[in-house]
């Protein structure tokens, strides 16, 4: 089952909108893939959020995409800004899945038609975000906080102080 960008918005809004305004800040994020020899690659992104997808857009045979294409796993990180957003702020988020690579010439016009003009290059490549976890990590003082979800699951809040204590996990909360 393909989880879409609407689908996580549909299963946690809050956590979702929280994690969309931080991509929303900033043009440039952080794309993580994995090179032929299983080491990681990482590359600026715009990602665009449309339609209720994920998208991420490549120039032709761009490493990033050479990568997607052998191996689809990545993660996608939120430019952090000037950190100064940790506490109160949405934190630091990012969101992995698989990329699904979108060939279909109707659905790429589509996708470059909807964009401004001249932000789509004549060939590129696109590929579609199979979101498998969604994360936001903030302070909380004293504690440094991760909310993490998966397709299915529940959105969990992991706690953790300065000393050496393991993290705790929050109860179950909605949406």
């Amino acid at each position: 089952m393909t989880i879409s960008w609407k689908d996580v918005e549909a299963a946690q809004p809050a956590h979702a909108a929280i994690v969309r305004e931080r991509f929303d800040a900033h043009k440039h994020h952080v794309l993580g893939t994995l090179r032929a020899d299983g080491s990681p690659r990482l590359t600026v992104l715009e990602a665009d959020f449309s339609r209720g997808e994920l998208w991420l857009g490549m120039m032709p045979n761009s490493r990033k995409a050479l990568d997607l294409r052998r191996d689809p796993r990545f993660t996608l990180h939120a430019n952090p800004g000037d950190g100064s957003e940790m506490e109160g702020g949405g934190g630091d988020v990012r969101i992995s899945g698989r990329a699904i690579e979108v060939t279909d010439e109707a659905e790429l016009a589509r996708f470059a038609a909807a964009a401004p003009e001249g932000a789509v290059p004549d060939v590129f490549h696109l590929f579609r975000a199979d979101v498998t976890e969604v994360v936001r990590v903030y302070l909380s003082i004293p504690d440094i906080c991760t909310d993490v979800w998966r397709p299915g699951g529940r959105l969990r809040t992991l706690r953790r102080g300065n000393g050496d204590e393991p993290p705790r996990e929050d109860p179950p909360r909605e949406g």
